[in-house]
């Protein structure tokens, strides 16, 4: 098993070590020969077109983890760097979680990929008939389980946050039928509305989707709207972008076509806004809104989100790594309300009436 040396590496200089003491120079690996933030949890080297869909699908998760850290650090001061964790599951499987905390553009930044296998428990099937799975219940069930799942938290204000998250599930039932889908989607949660970059966020998305099937994206911007209301606020987390879950047809390579063109969707929609909007000032009081909004943003989490309860009932769970989508930062403000008229107040009417961007 590897382990991270380097709290601090970036991309271009990671070095993974056996456990145990080795001298200088002895069993490491650099980050360009295995072109991934560290050493894949199964053997991709020969992967194509014709290998299974597990393999395709977390070649292609390590590679989108890759270019997006890559990405984030160039916009990053150069001494803030992805902390990379590579760590392993007793039940079967393990992951890459990557975090840049406290930075000067970003307060908390995580890209994290899993792939995860073993027996999926009563309780976590449970979790998923919940939402109309019909899987039998009350027995445990091999599974395998990967995807990637990132949530950046801007320092600035002006700057909105992102979360999107991409995975493939098999399960494998008593008969031997083995079944699987897709899921996963892109959402942006600003705390000042700029209508501009709202549309561009939305319309790169769009392209994306229509590659694939001109209904998509109509369907899954509705299904984001309704997935992430905070339904005791009567407010959505974000200003939405797409969702979509248990996504089976019309058969497994277009879905996995289509998951890759939304997975290369996430730089081009979001990494302009951070480019822009990096710089720009901002005060005392729009930092505590931002607290107040990332207050809201983890109610979502921890209240509603399915991932993170699934995640949390799944046996040797890996919490950092789940909870890692929560804020360094948050405020709860006994009945805080906008003032009417005010830029908080404007966003605040879009959170409780969304809205067609595209």
């Amino acid at each position: 098993m590897f382990r991270t040396l380097c709290a601090g590496a970036s991309l271009g200089s990671l070095y993974f070590l056996k456990s145990g003491l080795h001298p200088p120079g002895k069993g490491v690996l650099q980050a360009q020969e295995i072109q991934y933030m560290a050493p894949p949890l199964s053997e991709l080297s020969g992967v194509t077109e014709g290998s299974s869909m597990r393999n395709r699908m977390e070649k292609f998760i390590m590679t989108l983890q890759a270019e997006f850290c890559s990405a984030l650090e160039d916009e990053e001061d150069p001494k803030y760097k992805f902390r990379v964790d590579r760590w392993t599951r007793e039940e079967g499987g393990g992951g890459i979680t990557c975090i840049i905390q406290d930075g000067h553009v970003f307060e908390k930044a995580g890209v994290g990929v899993s792939v995860v296998h073993g027996l999926i428990p009563p309780s976590a099937v449970a979790q998923m008939n919940a939402r109309g799975k019909k899987l039998p219940e009350g027995q445990e069930m091999p599974f395998f389980a990967c995807g990637i799942s990132s949530v950046i938290h801007p320092r600035n204000p002006q700057v909105p946050t992102l979360h999107f998250n991409y995975r493939y599930f098999e399960v494998q039932e008593s008969s031997g039928q083995t079944r699987w889908w897709f899921g996963g989607g892109c959402d942006l949660t600003p705390y000042y509305l700029d209508e501009e970059d709202a549309t561009h966020f939305h319309l790169t998305l769009k392209t994306a989707c229509d590659k694939h099937n001109t209904k998509y994206f109509s369907k899954f911007k509705a299904w984001c709207d309704d997935y992430f209301r905070i339904k005791h606020r009567n407010i959505s987390r974000g200003i939405g972008g797409i969702f979509f879950d248990d996504l089976d047809s019309p058969d497994a390579e277009k879905c996995f076509q289509f998951v890759q063109s939304c997975g290369n969707a996430v730089i081009p929609s979001y990494l302009p806004i951070v480019k822009k909007n990096k710089e720009l000032g901002y005060g005392y009081n729009e930092r505590q809104w931002q607290l107040i909004r990332r207050g809201h943003y983890a109610e979502f989490n921890l209240v509603y989100d399915r991932g993170t309860k699934f995640g949390l009932y799944t046996p040797g769970a890996r919490y950092e790594s789940i909870l890692m989508s929560l804020p360094l930062n948050a405020k709860w403000e006994y009945m805080h309300t906008p003032a009417p008229g005010s830029k908080e107040y404007k966003l605040t009417e879009i959170l409780k009436n969304p809205k067609e961007w595209v």
